[in-house]
């Protein structure tokens, strides 16, 4: 009997909720999974899992089990780099999660790069913008912005991302450029609203100080960001983009930047930035191979966007 490999089953079948769950994180099938945890509540004698075809509780006894053997894993990874030299190289599997737009623009052109810097990792990009649970999805790290931060997680800034408000030269011509924010309840927006929750992302910007949020009236929604450039692209009305989608349009001529400094004084506003932050579970999934990520994600994104500090 594999006693660590069922113990493994065990944790993530919990961790999961189901059986199904629980294979898709190990990379097992689920009939190999509830094999394992048969094998286990074999071993120990004791009942774990409450199992019906409807649901999956845990048992007193599994509560127990599982509350005791949850960070082994981990515990096991750690001893593990302990005894590594210094200078030893990471390796194993590296699960990157982020937001669809960041890890398209941003993320696939520089993994990469970091795959042929360190070949001992595996490496797998998961893109999505819902909530993605670290311990449930095998996760190591996530790449989000402020307003996906959640309680618990170690969150660390790493860039400071431009947004550009932005339109095509033929929507401009026909309904006329804004020259401040307050003048955007006269134009088309088009708004991102969160896949999660259903809010919109708000214009934030800062003028001598203070920060405040444009107003609209006629919007068009999409919870794509690349959707929405296009519709800009495409004359559809005034967009507020990351510098990483909108500056290859802007510079071929498609869309064209507003709000910008040639403005006068008072009239200015800068756009709030876009913080991003690499995202752990805890202090102790600050491993190697996550710092090796983080180190060069800093590197490579304080050349385009460096951090501001306030």
């Amino acid at each position: 009997m594999n006693l660590l490999g069922s113990i493994k089953s065990f944790i993530k079948v919990v961790e999961a909720g189901s059986i199904a769950g629980g294979a898709r994180a190990l990379g097992l099938s689920a009939a190999a999974v509830s094999q394992n945890i048969a094998r286990l509540e074999a071993h120990l004698d004791v009942r774990l899992l409450s199992r019906t075809t409807r649901s999956m509780v845990l048992t007193p006894g599994g509560a127990l089990y599982y509350e005791k053997v949850k960070h082994i894993e981990r515990d096991l990874e750690q001893a593990h780099q302990a005894i590594l030299a210094p200078d030893s190289e990471p390796k194993g599997r590296l699960c990157i999660a982020s937001s669809s737009a960041f890890a398209r623009h941003v993320l696939g052109p520089l993994i990469p790069a970091f795959s042929a810097r360190y070949p001992q990792l595996s490496i797998e990009l998961i893109t999505s913008d819902r909530r993605v649970n670290h311990a449930q999805e095998g996760v190591d790290v996530s790449i989000r912005i402020k307003p996906q931060l959640e309680d618990g997680l170690l969150a660390r800034r790493i860039a400071q991302v431009p947004f550009i408000c932005c339109a095509s030269p033929a929507y401009l011509a026909q309904a006329g450029r804004p020259e401040a924010p307050e003048q955007l309840k006269a134009h088309r927006c088009l708004v991102f609203r969160y896949p999660v929750d259903g809010r919109f992302l708000r214009w934030g910007f800062v003028r001598e100080g203070l920060r405040f949020d444009a107003e609209f009236a006629d919007v068009l929604i999409s919870d794509d960001i690349d959707v929405l450039a296009q519709m800009a692209v495409n004359h559809g009305g005034i967009a507020r983009l990351a510098d990483f989608v909108a500056r290859p349009y802007i510079e071929r001529g498609q869309l064209v930047a507003l709000f910008e400094y040639s403005q006068p004084a008072k009239a200015y506003a800068q756009t709030e930035p876009m913080d991003i932050y690499l995202c752990v579970a805890d202090r102790f999934a600050m491993t190697p191979k996550v710092r090796v990520l983080m180190d060069y994600l800093q590197d490579r994104l304080d050349q385009a966007w460096p951090i501001v500090q306030a």
